[in-house]
């Protein structure tokens, strides 16, 4: 599987009036120094006169020193903070949905397995959902296309499919692959991978999106452990 080679990012939070008209200022801007804008999202609004909202914006091809100077020459904004990227600093992010012990014991080798890698220098985050029913589930797969940096999702039950294995093949398409638990349903014919133990499942991916691992998921694709 390939994977994305690591850009630099320059990261900022600004407190901006919120208007209907600042935000696209910001971005036109950006665009104009020849910034690409990764990540731009709502922290927090800002009571007082006039009201502010507090924006995180991340953006490549360009600066920290260049953005800050876009954004202190906009009369919207009252306040400029440097900060770090999130993908600096949580990384990958490896989603886990299904039912709660299930979950838990994928994490458990999820966790273990970053701790490894991150010491030699990952970054990679594991967040669990524990969810019962076919809609639930079938919605949180969706979702985690709209997730920040997330790379990878385990499903991790005893019983899937229906709608959950349509929003998979949604989600694989857009390019996140899928490891799954051996369960009952349609959704293991839905997946990349298909692991029986729910610990060696997420030990695996983890090792699938880590740079600092030989495991390719590509060359694993199909199969069934």
């Amino acid at each position: 599987m390939s994977r994305r080679r690591a850009t630099q990012t320059a990261a900022i939070r600004f407190d901006v009036v919120d208007s209907p008209r600042a935000i696209a200022a910001i971005t036109a801007a950006t665009a104009g120094i020849g910034g690409h804008i990764r990540t731009l999202a709502t922290v927090r609004s800002i009571d007082g006169e006039p009201a502010l909202v507090e924006i995180e914006l991340e953006v490549e091809g360009t600066t920290e020193d260049e953005l800050v100077g876009v954004l202190e020459s906009d009369e919207n904004v009252r306040a400029v903070h440097r900060t770090r990227a999130l993908g600096t600093v949580f990384g990958k992010r490896i989603i886990v949905v299904g039912g709660g012990a299930q979950v838990a014991q994928v994490a458990l080798g999820a966790v273990s397995e970053a701790d490894r890698h991150n010491l030699r220098g990952e970054r990679i985050s594991i967040d669990t959902i524990p969810l019962v029913g076919e809609a639930n589930i079938a919605a949180a797969v969706r979702a985690v296309a709209d997730l920040p940096r997330a790379c990878l999702l385990v499903l991790a039950g005893s019983i899937m499919g229906g709608d959950i294995s349509v929003a998979a093949d949604e989600l694989r398409e857009v390019g996140i692959p899928i490891i799954a638990l051996n369960m009952v349903g349609s959704i293991t014919d839905h997946v990349d991978l298909v692991v029986s133990d729910p610990v060696q499942a997420g030990t695996m991916a983890v090792m699938a999106m880590a740079d600092t691992a030989t495991f390719d998921l590509e060359r694993q694709r199909g199969r069934r452990y």
